[in-house]
């Protein structure tokens, strides 16, 4: 009997060391290269949205494009036709992404970039962030609609229409 509780006590501990230790032996983060500037940023893992304040100016809304430069993935929430929508802006290889940030299935709101890929942070469903469209997971049919934007005066602008038609197409499966 002792034995026995032994056994299970050293297969216990090593299963929780394995756990602890996390990550992979050996694996190296590589410097993911922006094009804005000429520097050079280096990411361990996701980047986690931070929330943000849009500012509303009549028929559009703006928010600050110094945020997203600095590497940040934003999310913001617009009110439009009484209803409360979200969206997300990063950046990624020097190009700026403004999109809807819902994942309609799983009813999402919130995403991380991690590389290359927007993942949906309560379904796990991959998309590539560039285009917007699903790579795998229970929600890759529902593409992440881009929206038109404007940068001036050191402001991403967008227009309340453009945001509405971006936010009802991620809500319907496939490519507009």
């Amino acid at each position: 009997m002792v034995t026995r509780t032994v056994l299970f006590l050293i297969i216990l501990a090593t299963i929780v060391s394995i756990g602890c230790a996390g990550g992979k032996p050996g694996k190296t983060v590589e410097p993911i290269s922006s094009n804005s500037g000429g520097t050079t940023e280096s990411r361990a893992g996701p980047v986690s949205p931070t929330w943000i304040d849009a500012e509303v100016e009549g028929p559009a809304i703006s928010i600050p494009a110094i945020e997203v430069d600095s590497g940040k993935m934003l999310h913001f929430r617009v009110t439009i036709q009484e209803t409360s929508q979200a969206y997300m802006v990063y950046k990624l290889g020097g190009e700026t992404y403004v999109r809807a940030n819902i994942c309609p299935p799983c009813r999402s709101v919130g995403f991380s970039l991690l590389g290359n890929t927007l993942v949906c942070n309560t379904c796990g469903t991959k998309f590539e962030a560039s285009t917007g469209k699903g790579i795998s997971g229970a929600c890759k049919d529902y593409p992440k609609a881009q929206v038109a934007y404007v940068i001036s005066g050191g402001r991403i602008t967008m227009g309340m229409d453009d945001l509405l038609t971006a936010y009802e197409n991620t809500q319907r499966p496939g490519l507009p």
